[in-house]
């Protein structure tokens, strides 16, 4: 890259923080995802950005649906290091988890969460590492009233890390 260009300027972006499911052969995964948005008012389409190592992403691609819970700003550490930090080859990350079923059969996260949005894939784009899948509007509901958790207040009062398989995720030049 150019050295003209400020990559800390990708840090200005404001980004939410997201579970991400959906479910196969009966089997539900999930994992914390940061790129998730409304593309179109009508009709209300949705796409979400998924590493392409993760199991999530290969659930959403087979199955054709996904879910999303939007977290509360009150979310615990170890909560979100629970899907954000471990793998659904090794780990049923739904073992003590509130959720319930959606009506296309994914796996919703209601712990923690303020709202949730159900949706099937009507179009993906390969984005490299990523693939951005969109989604037409199933199915959404608010759970309660709360703050929705951002990046920023993930990164400067939860203390987290950016993962590396994360869409944020640059590694900084040292200086």
């Amino acid at each position: 890259m150019s050295d003209q260009l400020n990559m800390k300027a990708l840090f200005q972006l404001s980004y939410g923080v997201y579970i991400v499911t959906s479910h196969m052969d009966g089997k539900p995964n999930g994992q914390i995802a940061n790129t998730f948005f409304q593309a179109t008012a009508e009709p209300p389409r949705l796409a979400a950005c998924l590493n392409k190592e993760n199991l999530t992403h290969d659930y959403v691609k087979k199955s054709g649906v996904f879910g999303v819970s939007i977290l509360d700003q009150e979310t615990p550490f170890q909560f979100i290091g629970a899907f954000g930090f471990k793998s659904g080859k090794d780990v049923n990350k739904f073992e003590n988890v509130s959720f319930i079923t959606g009506v296309t059969g994914v796996p919703i996260v209601t712990e923690n969460a303020l709202s949730y949005i159900e949706l099937k894939v009507m179009g993906e784009m390969d984005a490299g590492s990523h693939t951005l899948f969109v989604g037409d509007l199933v199915n959404c509901q608010v759970l309660k009233e709360g703050t929705p958790l951002t990046y920023k207040y993930y990164h400067e009062v939860i203390k987290g890390k950016t993962p590396k398989k994360a869409t944020t995720y640059q590694a900084m030049p040292e200086k």
